[in-house]
């Protein structure tokens, strides 16, 4: 009788792990700019991931900038997060987590033909070269963001340094607009979607764009630490399956219509003005979300030579591209 029970509860036992592995896996993906982080609408189509709910559950998590995604990381509040090119270093470096490995492109920027961020300044205002910042304010949506290192990038070419030559605030996006306006900044940056918004157009001139400060980049990438790749590899793997296949959707022009209306609904905007996602007015998004490693790597160098990282790192040896190869191995 003893070993009935025995036997019976060790049965118990093992179907409750069993239950407990084919639990889904938690994947909260971080993300700053709507629309542009692509990933801030993927739940708007997620009739199309086979895999959700089954393997893992998918949610994204808003940040105002990358900066904060650090400390995020750091403490297991998300699991995989969207880096840019200039926090990547301070994760790695500055933060000591050696254990990031990039695993997916989330947006590239510089790609011949499409869209480039712009830094615009009023058009009736005293600013028509660079060097006319000397003095003033500038904005940027946080300290150390690959909007702001791109920012001062641009400005050091030209001699100009960060608190010795000019004072630099902090705002979200949505703000830069009317700070621009009533003449409390200077310079901002125009980020998707925000950049195309006819009254901002009417009243600012472009003075630059990050393609004019650093050339191509790997803007901003999607980054897992090892311990997690490790243990949920398999789950992993079929939300980047599931992503790729999103991603195909709004990509593909006969679905435009479609996406423009839930980017649309996601900013609170008139369709009418959303006709530019997912055209060559976007971001450049790599079509088997494969990283542009070699234009990170001067990415990354350039942010250690300005002062904001503390050493620089081989790419290569921070990346895992295996799980997104294999995703787009299943899809063709």
């Amino acid at each position: 009788m003893r070993l009935r029970i025995g036997l019976t509860g060790l049965a118990l036992l093992l179907l409750g792990a069993s239950v407990a592995r084919a639990d889904p896996v938690q994947i909260r993906v971080a993300w700053v700019a709507p629309i542009a982080n692509w990933i801030s609408i993927w739940l708007d189509k997620k009739d199309l991931a086979k895999h959700f709910g089954q393997s893992y559950v998918f949610a994204p998590v808003h940040f105002a900038g990358t900066p904060p995604m650090v400390t995020a990381i750091a403490n297991n509040e998300v699991e995989i997060g969207d880096l840019a090119y200039s926090t990547l270093p301070i994760a790695i470096k500055n933060a000591g987590m050696d254990d990031v490995r990039i695993i997916a492109d989330d947006f590239q920027d510089g790609v011949d033909g499409y869209w480039t961020i712009r830094y615009a300044v009023l058009k009736d205002g005293p600013i028509k070269k660079v060097e006319d910042l000397k003095g003033k304010v500038l904005a940027t949506n946080a300290e150390g963001s690959a909007v702001d290192v791109a920012m001062k990038a641009m400005l050091h070419k030209h001699g100009l340094e960060n608190k010795r030559d000019y004072t630099v605030i902090e705002a979200p996006f949505p703000a830069m607009k009317a700070m621009l306006a009533e003449h409390k900044v200077d310079l901002i940056p125009a980020v998707l979607p925000f950049a195309l918004d006819p009254e901002l157009q009417n009243l600012s001139n472009t003075l630059f764009t990050a393609k004019d400060a650093i050339g191509k980049s790997e803007f901003i990438s999607f980054q897992a630490r090892k311990p997690f790749i490790d243990a949920h590899r398999a789950a992993l793997v079929d939300w980047l399956e599931d992503s790729l296949r999103i991603l195909h959707w709004y990509t593909d022009p006969k679905n435009h219509d479609e996406a423009a209306q839930i980017a649309a609904r996601f900013v609170k905007a008139p369709p009418e003005r959303m006709g530019w996602v997912f055209t060559k007015v976007d971001t450049y998004r790599d079509p088997n979300m494969l990283p542009d490693l070699a234009a990170l790597q001067r990415n990354v160098d350039m942010t250690k030579d300005l002062g904001y990282a503390q050493a620089s790192f081989d790419v290569k040896k921070y990346s895992d591209l295996s799980m997104v190869e294999e995703a787009a191995k299943r899809l063709k």
